[in-house]
């Protein structure tokens, strides 16, 4: 073993510009995965921090015991508590201070008259608590609110809307209210939680604005007195708390809104970062692979003549798996530092671009350092494995032999293999998508067509070479053919190196794909079901946002313009016992302005006991038209509800719908997401727009859209997704390029003395350079086009699979522009692997070319 030890080595340090491209492979993986690691455990650290400081001073949180949770959300809508229940709170033995929290939507108009935040973390108001200790927020300059119209608000909130102490502006809650800011604060020593902007307001004012009635607040914060824990303030105060209401510790509270902060975003984050870690290491593994079937191969007689000098197989095998072992350690080790790099950069650029990330100091657990360690050993040694088991069993005699033939790209038994392979990944996919709808065939038919695409690469590399370096031999001449001809040579080889292009390319296309169709899908959602003119609504995604007036539809429907205006507003509700959205509304509005297919029942007559909903719903929870469906209400309240109206489609218009004045009496702050409007007859767009617009600007500006532009902007948050997407798999796409890079100059350095020959009989340095770089385009487009051929399948899976899994109807779409311009930038990506290798080619000396063995 010790000899084969000092082979590697020596072999490593004579050799060490082969496994360059190899290195950096293991490198940027690694570093991708352990900075996603350490970021995440960073973020978690600094989100359990602030919450901590900002809530110290909290013992005690005393609020609504049950809390009603919609499908797809974490965090469930709770009940207000009386602010009554503060003076019984007070005269617990063991109580400092109690204070009522109200907490609801509010969003500011900034000094250039744009809302401020909304795009994404949420906009909240509340009351200011005038306990320092009891409030989260700290005040930084001017003094609390004292009178109606006066505000404190975030530092961060500040500096965004460019506002100042002493300003006046708007304060959408989303009626709009001209406030007076007094004070600046912060937030655990930041400007802010975040990018979570907050509005605090005398008591009354919270009360008046952000309640359905006085006296509500969503809990009462509790501070204990000296010598009193936690745990023991609870004990103390729940004997005394009424039915319905619990107490739990600060401690616990803080360390629910940390897990509602993972939960709802940083799991999410994070597992998002891991997958396209985890695509970069796949597409390392094809590199790396590559590489050292490649030294293998050229090492054939030094191997064969380590045998014949009395080496056994087991040490050659050993030798090759040295080398990858030190490779893999030393890159890997590099690897993690690089990924510390990367997460501090991220922690500083992020907050820059209005991600909602905090500061806090790097963390690094031993999970954050090990995992990435041992995954980049584990995929470099795996892809090594292989090689090094075909270098242990070359035979002695194979030292007399000139070159070695290699003949696996054409054989029958992975054409049939891959044959096979292709049959299966088409079945299960058709099977999981067009009859039984089941996302795990789904998702195995899309794996074994990727396991098809790389088992059948080397035999349909040759055919596909010659049809896509058919042109050369036309525009290059000689040059062309040549290049051509060294694509062909070893078909495996080629596979194997356009392989990790071609994932990459692949789930570039798959994403580019997938997002064409969601636009496709909310541009034919708006055109089927909206039949309105233009559409009212505040370009918020997310949590953010305060929503609309629910007052602003009937001020728009009293115009002269106007047909109908109907508002979208939302409740939330058990429905025979689980938790559903409820959409608030005018039934009778809504049939006109929205089409809800075919509709059982009447909408007409839903009153306070009615209820309409989906067929899909009424199905599921076993209801027709007449039936009772028994609704309980955050408020406790349990009514019954006629179903009257059972409708075809939800999209736009929600599973379950009710009257404003069945929510009323149940109602927290009362917002809508939309108002759809219809014109009249014979009122053109610029005029009935122009109608709405004018109405609009009394309630704080909201954008009205026509319904091409609320499809766009629907779909605004798509081409977001996708530019990350693309940045992501800019990694991956560049491993891939180091592994073409790397297969062209190790083929040049066994093409030496060819390389010399043509010299020689004239072939010029641009020559040789040009044949080495359409080689590489060649490699490069063969891995492009099989990359767009599977990323559009994979899209189609994906978009029939989504199609499946919901009551909305998917459009599959293909976005030609765009997938030409990933087929345009993996040919320059080519052309760019190549640009090195070739130069290097056309510096060889001739002779010395030549005399090579």
């Amino acid at each position: 073993m010790n000899a084969s030890v000092r082979l590697s080595v020596s072999s490593l340090r004579a050799h060490k510009r082969r496994f360059a491209g190899t290195f950096l492979a293991v490198l940027l993986g690694v570093a991708f995965l352990a900075g996603t690691l350490v970021m995440g455990d960073t973020l978690r650290a600094s989100f359990s921090a602030l919450f901590g400081d900002a809530t110290k001073g909290t013992d005690a949180v005393v609020r609504s015991a049950d809390a009603i949770t919609t499908p797809g959300e974490s965090q469930g809508v709770r009940q207000p508590v009386d602010t009554a229940l503060v003076r019984t709170v007070e005269r617990v033995p063991g109580v400092a201070a109690a204070a009522p929290d109200i907490q609801g939507a509010g969003q500011l108009v900034g000094s250039d008259g744009k809302p401020v935040g909304g795009q994404g973390p949420p906009t909240l108001a509340g009351n200011w608590i005038t306990d320092p200790k009891l409030n989260p927020y700290q005040l930084a300059a001017g003094h609390a609110p004292s009178k109606s119209g006066e505000v404190v608000v975030n530092r961060g909130a500040a500096k965004k809307g460019g506002l100042k102490i002493g300003d006046t502006t708007t304060l959408r809650t989303p009626d709009p209210v001209k406030v007076t800011i007094v004070g600046l604060a912060t937030f655990g020593g930041e400007d802010g939680m975040a990018q979570v902007t907050f509005t605090g307001m005398t008591q009354a004012d919270a009360e008046k604005y952000l309640t359905a009635k006085p006296g509500e607040a969503a809990n009462i914060r509790v501070r204990a007195g000296p010598g009193v824990g936690q745990t023991e303030l609870v004990a103390d105060l729940t004997p005394v708390l009424p039915k319905g209401v619990e107490a739990i510790t600060g401690q616990e509270s803080a360390r629910e809104n940390t897990d509602m902060i993972s939960s709802q975003f940083l799991n999410i984050f994070t597992t998002f970062l891991l997958v396209f870690s985890g695509i970069a290491l796949l597409v390392a593994t094809f590199s790396i692979h590559n590489t050292f079937a490649i030294v293998v191969a050229q090492r054939t007689r030094e191997n064969a003549l380590l045998r014949a000098l009395g080496a056994s197989r087991r040490q050659v095998t050993a030798s090759s798996l040295v080398e990858a072992s030190v490779v893999a350690v030393t890159a890997s080790a590099v690897g993690l530092a690089g990924g510390i790099g990367i997460a501090a950069g991220l922690q500083a650029l992020f907050p820059a671009i209005g991600f909602p990330f905090p500061q806090g100091d790097l963390v690094i657990s031993g999970l954050s350092m090990l995992l990435p360690l041992a995954v980049g050993i584990v995929v470099c040694l795996g892809s090594a494995l292989l090689p090094a088991v075909r270098a242990g069993r070359t035979a002695p005699l194979a030292a007399l032999r000139e070159t070695a033939v290699d003949r696996s790209g054409a054989s029958r038994g992975r054409a049939i293999t891959g044959a096979a392979l292709a049959v299966l990944a088409v079945g299960a996919t058709l099977t999981g998508v067009l009859v039984s709808r089941s996302l795990w065939l789904a998702g195995l038919g899309a794996v074994l067509a990727l396991a098809a695409f790389v088992v059948l690469g080397p035999v349909a590399s040759s055919a596909a070479v010659r049809a896509l370096g058919a042109p050369l031999d036309t525009l290059r001449g000689v040059t062309g053919g040549l290049a051509r001809r060294n694509a062909l040579r070893n078909p495996k080889r080629t596979a194997a190196t356009a392989s990790a292009l071609m994932i990459g390319v692949a789930v570039v296309s798959l994403f580019t794909v997938f997002g064409a169709s969601l636009k496709a899908t909310m541009d034919q959602t708006v055109s089927r079901s909206f039949a309105g003119d233009v559409a009212v609504s505040t370009p918020s995604f997310g949590a953010g946002g305060s929503g609309l007036s629910p007052k602003l539809a009937p001020a728009i429907a009293r115009q002269p313009a106007v047909e109908y205006a109907v508002g979208l507003g939302r409740g939330v509700a058990q429905v025979d016992g689980k938790g559903r959205a409820l959409t608030v509304t005018d039934p009778v509005a809504l049939g006109k302005v929205f089409d809800l297919g075919d509709v059982r029942g009447s909408l007409d007559h839903l009153g306070t006991d009615g209820i309409a909903l989906t067929r899909k719903e009424a199905d599921a929870q076993h209801l027709t038209t007449g039936d009772t469906a028994r609704l309980t209400f955050t408020d406790g309240e349990r009514e019954n509800f006629t179903v009257r109206a059972v409708y075809g489609r939800s999209e736009l218009a929600g599973d379950y719908v009710i009257t404003r004045a069945a929510w009323a009496p149940h109602r927290t702050q009362d917002s809508d997401s939309l108002v759809a409007v219809t014109f009249k007859s014979g009122v053109s767009a610029a005029d009935g727009k122009a109608a709405v617009e004018k109405v609009a600007a009394q309630y704080g500006s909201p954008e009205v859209q026509t319904r091409d532009e609320y499809a766009q902007s629907s779909a605004g948050g798509i081409d977001m997704m996708l530019t990350l997407v693309y940045a992501l798999l800019a990694l991956a796409v560049l491993i891939a390029l180091l592994g073409i890079a790397n297969t062209l100059t190790l083929a040049i350095h066994e093409r030496t003395r060819e390389l010399g020959l043509l010299r020689a009989v004239g072939q010029t340095r641009a020559q040789l350079r040009a044949m080495v770089r359409w080689e590489s385009v060649l490699v490069a487009a063969f891995g492009t086009a099989g990359g767009l051929a599977l990323g559009a399948f994979l899209g189609w899976v994906l978009v029939e699979a989504s199609d499946g899994a919901s009551d909305s109807a998917f459009a599959f779409a293909i976005p030609p522009v765009r997938l030409v311009v990933v087929a345009l930038v993996g040919l320059a990506a080519g052309a760019l692997a190549g640009l090195r290798p070739a130069r290097r080619a056309a510096r060889l000396d001739v002779l010395r070319a030549i005399a090579t063995e």
